[in-house]
């Protein structure tokens, strides 16, 4: 998608992080936005601050975890723009417990909605869209480098790495549709996803899945200081763009974590390489 002048986007969770840097980088560049997000102070603040740049935008409240509320908000696009050209899957939490009592299933359930689920739900909305014009468009789901290294049996982690196999897997059958597909997969960030607890829904609440962490206070407290330090939201909202410029498969963010992913790669080489002379038994 070579030329963005016009052309309609969907983004979730654009009230503030990496979602409102995507939002203004689309927005720059002539794009309409339909900013989503849960929090409707945060998504106020947003739409207002890009409706004061002559941004052609507008907003609306959704709990991407509920599907009908994610219908809801694809209707009110229709309504607004009449169509829409790409679609944004951005909105996501972290947290989850450790293996060995950290896990809890009011956890387990709010990551698979809101980073797995509602990608699926949004692909599966908003593809027919994306269609029906004619026009071509871009999918991009947000990811993580955590879905493509693990390092942790945290439920983020396997949410992360079903996004990137469903980006992977799309691409392919979308392509002759005119239709193209990128996984972003961010690195360390300027956002506020270790405080994503401040939006969970009460009922993910049930069984105090809430109080499990991956991290404890100390660790928190780094990792905070290492997201402070992180990069741009804004900046990756630019990456994002020049990503549905060119229909890049994967947007990555820097460099910081190649040589782990390398070595992943490395070790399922390795797991072929033991077998590679042994004849299967059919």
């Amino acid at each position: 998608m070579k030329d963005l002048a016009g052309k309609v986007a969907f983004v979730t969770g654009a009230g503030s992080g990496i979602g409102l840097g995507i939002a203004t980088a689309l927005a720059q560049a002539g794009v309409k936005v339909m900013l989503c997000d849960i929090d409707p102070a945060a998504l106020d603040a947003a739409v207002a601050g890009l409706k004061a740049t002559n941004a052609d935008v507008d907003g609306v409240k959704a709990d991407v975890s509920l599907k009908a509320e994610l219908q809801a908000a694809a209707d009110a696009t229709v309504a607004r723009y009449g169509q829409v050209h790409i679609l944004v899957n951005n909105a996501g939490v972290a947290g989850g417990g450790l293996y060995g009592g950290g896990w809890a299933d009011s956890g387990w359930d709010w990551l698979l909605d809101v980073n797995l689920r509602s990608v699926v739900w949004g692909i599966e909305i908003f593809g027919p869209l994306l269609e029906r014009h004619g026009e071509g468009g871009q999918i991009v789901s947000t990811a993580s480098i955590a879905g493509l290294i693990s390092g942790s049996s945290s439920p983020y982690s396997v949410t992360k790495y079903g996004v990137v196999a469903l980006s992977e897997g799309l691409r392919v059958e979308l392509a002759p549709r005119g239709i193209g597909v990128s996984v972003l997969c961010p690195g360390l960030i300027n956002t506020r996803i270790i405080d994503a607890d401040r939006a969970r829904p009460t009922r993910y609440k049930a069984d105090g899945g809430e109080a499990a962490s991956v991290m404890g206070p100390g660790m928190m407290g780094q990792m905070r200081e290492m997201l402070a330090a992180g990069i741009s939201p804004t900046y990756v909202g630019e990456l994002v763009r020049e990503g549905i410029e060119n229909d890049w498969p994967y947007i990555f963010t820097d460099t910081q974590f190649e040589p782990m992913v390398e070595a992943r790669f490395a070790n399922i080489k390795a797991g072929f390489d033991r077998i590679r002379d042994r004849t299967p038994v059919r």
